[in-house]
């Protein structure tokens, strides 16, 4: 029924993969130069391909993002202009093209299948003269190319650097579970090793007590991978050149082609309305910081590698509370079982672990049973581990569709995290912060898995605009805040005592505690990007730009060291080019969504969420998401709902 997760040979993937794509371009040659117009006899098939493809494809660039090894990015960087050529190829299929336009659909998820693939067409420059044509594949090509250099760039940069501190004192105060991480023995003497990756880097950001420590590891975060500085200018300058090509003005009106917003101004205005609504109390919630780092310790020029120290300092003054006294009771293993357990209740599924071949051993499989019929398969990979890439995320292997035999295919989805390591001591402890991004890839898994559609480009996450993508994801994890879920999987990894109501109590007092800073620095990544793509920029222009953006944005000034654009992975090496801006636009939906389904007792209305299920997650990329949304609740989300979420004045 599923795939079994293994690559027998990386030395010859990239061959085999060659001839699986002439396999296919030859069953694509036929199509296209057949008799055949029917629906069934073109796009069915076609999308077979894009399933046999994927599933083949996605165990490798999923372990070069896991277990990266030299053998791992040679296989991958073997394979990437493969991929390129064959899909330039699919792009420019003029004859193809001209025989999808005259199909005729009979269900409604035909004629989006339809819709997207002419308009994909058409933005792949398929009507474009011959020369143009060839621009845009090598354009193509290049820009797969300079992606994958960007996070190689960042990975190695990240790797490369360590803090070795050999005085106690200098993480005196720290979270016993975080020293413990850090501790190595040099040469029979206890040093401290913190590292830019992200558990390690943050634990001394937050906690570490030494300023100048904090100094030197900021700047070594903020100074990583120069070398991106001319990939970034080589990314922009191709993907200006692409807009160009197909007659866009710029990349980001390319980009909105495909997305649930309509223009330039209203991504703009929407940003520009986020800011001016967060900006009085961001201003004041500085303030208080800058007041109390001066009475704690005297510091009359707060810097930004004091601010999470401070921040964690004075949420504990504010509230008598921080990470420290949750982390105990989010024991990896409990918090997993607790979130399968609410999962299922939610949305009537029941979870059971499976014994499959996995590529670590600290993996978790399992089943997916939908009303006692199996219906997906889950992995969770959640420990960091220096092969792999940092961050978290949701990837989609198989997805549910009907192929063109009739049969039904089963969706399935790896959700990868970087959580603190299980050691000799401790088992895997999460932060409160932690819980949320397992709860939010979830979101995005279950939005894959949950696919009912017949067609598979539009399953699961499938053909869904990418500035409503992260819907699913944030409205699943604003319950990791509800006392009514939390209560089911806090318990004390040693005392196993359940976590008190007060602390539950302060979780979600401390949730909005410098929310409107947090939004202001959303709102920032959001307009650089957009903006970044608005016009070419190059060089020094680039952090110009960004420093415009800052004079509103940053109300306080980070040093002229600072390259944040080296490390902006999302949009130079994760497809969010020009798209930064969807996790708010989404958040829009997902607020809105999450007040009709909350129940503050049972922590989730089960009526609600069926309907949530049954029109949002079933319903994959068939529908555009207002229509999705207006189906369920009848009317459009509403904007304030973002506010209220953030207890904004």
């Amino acid at each position: 029924m599923f795939q079994e997760f293994k690559i027998d040979n990386l030395k010859t993937f990239p061959k085999t993969l060659e001839s699986l794509l002439n396999q296919q371009r030859e069953i694509i040659n036929k199509i296209t130069h057949s008799k055949d117009t029917t629906y069934a006899q073109v796009l069915k098939p076609l999308q077979d391909l894009d399933e046999e493809l994927s599933v083949f494809f996605t165990p490798l660039s999923h372990l070069n993002s896991v277990m990266n090894s030299e053998e791992t990015q040679k296989a991958y960087e073997a394979s990437l202009p493969l991929l390129s050529k064959f899909s330039s190829e699919m792009a420019q299929n003029v004859a193809l093209f001209e025989k999808i336009e005259q199909i005729k659909t009979q269900t409604e998820e035909e004629t989006t299948v339809v819709a997207h693939d002419i308009r994909d067409f058409v933005l792949s420059g398929v009507n474009l003269p011959k020369e143009k044509k060839r621009r845009m594949e090598e354009i193509n090509l290049k820009l797969s190319e300079l992606s994958n250099n960007f996070s190689q760039n960042l990975l190695n940069a990240t790797n490369a650097y360590e803090l070795i501190i050999d005085d106690p004192k200098d993480v005196e105060g720290m979270p016993a579970s975080d020293i413990d991480a850090a501790k190595e023995e040099v040469e029979g003497k206890t040093v401290y090793k913190f590292t830019l990756q992200i558990p390690s880097y943050l634990a001394y950001m937050t906690y570490g007590p030494n300023r100048e420590y904090r100094k030197e590891l900021s700047k070594a975060y903020a100074t990583r991978a120069p070398k991106n500085a001319e990939v970034i200018d080589q990314i922009l300058s191709l993907k200006q050149e692409k807009a160009k090509l197909l007659g866009f003005e710029n990349y980001a009106e390319y980009a909105l082609q495909t997305r649930d917003a309509n223009t330039q101004e209203e991504v703009i205005n929407f940003l520009d309305t986020l800011a001016d609504a967060a900006l009085p109390q961001a201003k004041e919630e500085l303030h208080e910081l800058k007041l109390f780092a001066q009475k704690q310790d005297n510091i009359d020029d707060l810097s930004g590698y004091d601010v999470a120290y401070y921040s964690e300092k004075l949420k504990k003054k504010k509230f008598d509370f921080d990470d420290t006294m949750t982390k105990p009771y989010f024991e990896q293993e409990k918090v997993l079982n607790g979130l399968l357990d609410i999962v299922s209740e939610l949305f009537a599924v029941t979870f059971k672990p499976a014994d499959v071949p996995i590529w670590h051993a600290c993996v978790k499989t399992f089943d997916i049973f939908d009303h006692g019929t199996l219906s997906g398969r889950i992995y969770f990979d959640l420990e960091a581990r220096k092969e792999k890439r940092g961050g978290a995320w949701m990837n989609d292997w198989e997805t549910h569709f009907i192929d063109s035999r009739a049969e039904e295919h089963l969706a399935s989805a790896f959700v990868v995290c970087n959580f603190s390591p299980t050691t000799e001591n401790t088992p895997s402890l999460l932060r409160h912060d932690d819980v949320v991004t397992l709860f939010h890839e979830m979101g995005h898994a279950i939005h894959h898995l949950f696919g009912k559609c017949k067609e598979r480009s539009v399953s699961g996450i499938n053909g869904v605009a990418w500035d409503v993508v992260e819907f699913p994801s944030q409205f699943l994890e604003n319950f990791a805040y509800e006392e009514a879920i939390l209560k089911r999987f806090g318990f004390h990894y040693e005392t196993k005592e359940p976590i008190s109501t007060t602390l539950m109590k302060k979780i979600k007092e401390t949730k909005n505690f410098q929310a409107a800073l947090g939004i202001l620095r959303q709102v920032e990544f959001s307009l650089f990007d957009f903006k970044l793509h608005q016009k070419l920029y190059q060089g020094e222009e680039v952090q110009a730009l960004l420093d415009t953006i800052r004079e509103k944005t940053s109300l306080l000034k980070p040093p002229s060291y600072h390259k944040f654009q080296h490390g902006f992975a999302h949009i130079f090496a994760g497809g969010y080019a020009a798209g930064y801006y969807s996790y708010k636009w989404a958040e829009v939906l997902s607020a809105d969504a999450f007040f009709e389904c909350l129940d503050e007792q049972e922590g989730f209305n089960k009526a609600k969420a069926k309907g949530y299920k049954e029109y949002i997650l079933a319903n994959g990329g068939s529908k555009e998401m207002n229509l999705l949304y207006q189906a369920w609740l009848g009317r459009k989300a509403k904007v304030n709902s973002l506010i209220k979420l953030y207890e904004i004045d």
